[in-house]
């Protein structure tokens, strides 16, 4: 008589800041490859109709006594951490906010879980440590050059998690961005930040009617003169949390990762991709360079690909502007303002 196996039970991932814009699509990732998503966000800039997959907990990331009945009722294998304020402008106004949040707050999350025996963290880190690059693309050894105090948190945390892991066995993944974008390809979710400074949602607003894109910079050394960035789409950031999760749960090494595409368009480039999916005039009002932009950020992500396997499958610049036309369409109508 063959005995057979009884079902594992699914596995558990506390995704802090899972309201948030990447942490719902990643959330979405996590359900469907059989986890279950656990999110916990105090709402100050996450959205709670995109909490969809899994529990929620109202509360933040430092309340110890609220993390630890999370991991007593979930029994979470793993913690994702985007739970993080994430406005350039705003952190060189308010530094103390942000690093409140984005490192005390992170540090007793972290704390947090250690003592609950959580030993496997993926942590939402930036291309903004790297500040201004002479040599581009951008791999992992580039010299590192915070310029806002939103990117020096972001950076003092992955040397957190590095002494962490020497000191106490934590392993972890610091996945740098590059420019997250696009929107869910069933619908379900989008980019929805109060205030929005991102450029293609942006681009999209002023195709909507709802006044002019501010461009900073026609004169960079570029082939059409404005700024290059590297656009990863959201649902691809997501996966490479999902293969980062498996990676350490199985016992591999931590790691530290780019995740961009390795090519990079222009803010021009982006203007014509919104208008030609959306068979609309972008209005632009064209201005002098920003302080602190770089000429061109973009991504050197094959140490994602060999070590991971993670190659993007939905970041051509037509899929991430038509995903996120879609979804801003979508809202909008239903909004009425359209």
């Amino acid at each position: 008589m063959v005995k057979m196996s009884q079902p594992t039970s699914p596995i558990s991932v506390l995704v802090a800041g899972g309201a948030g814009y990447i942490g719902s699509h990643t959330s979405k990732v996590l359900s469907k490859a059989g986890m279950i998503p656990v999110v916990l966000d105090n709402l100050c800039t996450g959205n709670r109709d995109a909490v969809q997959f899994g529990p929620f907990y109202e509360g933040s990331i430092a309340d110890a006594a609220l993390v630890r009945r999370i991991q007593t009722e979930h029994n979470c294998a793993g913690a994702i951490l985007f739970a993080g304020h994430a406005y350039v402008g705003e952190s060189t106004s308010n530094p103390r906010k942000y690093f409140r949040n984005n490192v005390t707050d992170s540090v007793e999350f972290l704390n947090t879980l250690l003592d609950c025996g959580l030993r496997n963290v993926v942590f939402s880190s930036s291309c903004s440590i790297y500040g201004l690059q002479e040599k581009i693309p951008i791999n992992e050894e580039s010299t590192t050059n915070p310029l806002s105090p939103y990117a020096e948190t972001k950076l003092f945390f992955e040397k957190v998690l590095k002494w962490y892991g020497s000191a106490y066995g934590l392993r972890y993944a610091r996945l740098r961005y590059f420019n997250a974008s696009g929107a869910d390809p069933d619908g379900q979710l989008g980019e929805n930040h109060d205030p929005e400074t991102h450029l293609i949602p942006l681009t999209i607003y002023a195709a909507m009617g709802k006044g002019a894109l501010s461009v900073f910079g026609t004169d960079y050394p570029t082939p059409d003169g404005t700024a290059i960035r590297d656009y990863a789409h959201v649902t691809d950031l997501a996966d490479a949390h999902l293969k980062s999760l498996h990676h350490l749960m199985a016992g591999g090494d931590s790691l530290t990762l780019n995740l961009g595409t390795g090519t990079g368009h222009s803010v021009q480039d982006v203007i014509d991709a919104v208008e030609r999916v959306s068979g609309l005039t972008v209005p632009t009002k064209y201005g002098p360079r920003r302080e602190g932009d770089a000429p061109a950020l973009v991504a050197d992500p094959r140490r994602a690909l060999e070590l991971l396997g993670w190659k993007p499958q939905h970041s051509s610049l037509e899929t991430i502007v038509g995903t996120a036309w879609n979804w801003h369409k979508r809202k909008h109508v239903q909004g009425g303002e359209i």
